[in-house]
């Protein structure tokens, strides 16, 4: 027999990824009815997974409506990728000075797997994202910064759901395919002076691809789209490395 709080968990975890995947867009209402009869389940399951995600800054409660999923804050999302410019840079460098060629094995495993994937037809973006995360996850644990990997994971609330706008909206895999090659290239050439201006460009991409739509069609996705112009204008002018 299925128990209550497995259900919850299924509801829970399905709502998640589709908010996260943004199958769910931004300031998307929903009402516990429909949620009820879409899982076909009973009112308290729902409730709980509801108020779990809630809690985890993915859902707000709107009075005599139901539930909407947050919508992004660009600040938000612009003081994370400070802070992973900041964190990779060190963590691919101290990547380099390792020098173990297993490891890097790794890297070029995950770069064939993203080739092999944009030569498939039909993958999600959901997919591509899971192995781009992946190729940023290795340097962290190899240079054993695991913990500070889960710390940026928990920002998944806005950045996350940003990194899924651009691959959603622009579907330039290879163009971040191409600049993930470029830095194994670094990497390989131990090429530390160029890291952080590669990185930079890199963290910034998405800011840049959807330079065009932030200030338009997606503008209603973020609370505070007015405050975006001055900081996105200045992130176009940057140069590939």
């Amino acid at each position: 027999m299925v128990q209550s709080k497995d259900v919850s968990e299924m509801i829970f975890s399905t709502l998640k990824n589709e908010i996260l995947e943004l199958t769910i867009k931004p300031g998307q209402l929903m009402t516990e009815n429909s949620l009820c009869e879409r899982f076909s389940v009973s009112r308290t399951p729902v409730h709980v997974a509801l108020q779990r995600l809630s809690d985890a800054g993915l859902l707000e409660m709107v009075p005599y409506k139901g539930v909407r999923s947050t919508l992004l804050r660009f600040d938000d999302v612009r003081q994370t990728i400070s802070m992973r410019i900041i964190l990779e840079v060190q963590a691919i460098c101290d990547f380099i000075d390792i020098d173990d060629p297993f490891y890097f094995e790794d890297c070029q495993h995950n770069l064939r797997k993203q080739e092999i994937l944009l030569a498939s037809e039909g993958f999600t973006p959901a997919t591509f994202y899971q192995l781009d995360s992946k190729l940023h996850q290795i340097w962290f644990e190899r240079v054993r910064l695991p913990k500070i990997w889960d710390m940026i994971q928990e920002f998944e609330v806005y950045y996350t759901r940003f990194k899924m706008l651009d691959i959603v909206e622009m579907h330039d895999f290879q163009g971040i395919y191409s600049e993930h090659a470029q830095l194994l290239d670094l990497i390989k050439n131990k090429r530390k002076d160029q890291v952080r201006a590669l990185i930079t460009y890199h963290m910034y991409g998405g800011i840049r691809r959807l330079f065009d739509k932030l200030g338009g069609e997606l503008a209603p996705y973020f609370e505070d789209s007015d405050e975006m112009e001055s900081f996105i204008k200045n992130i176009r002018t940057f140069e590939r490395p």
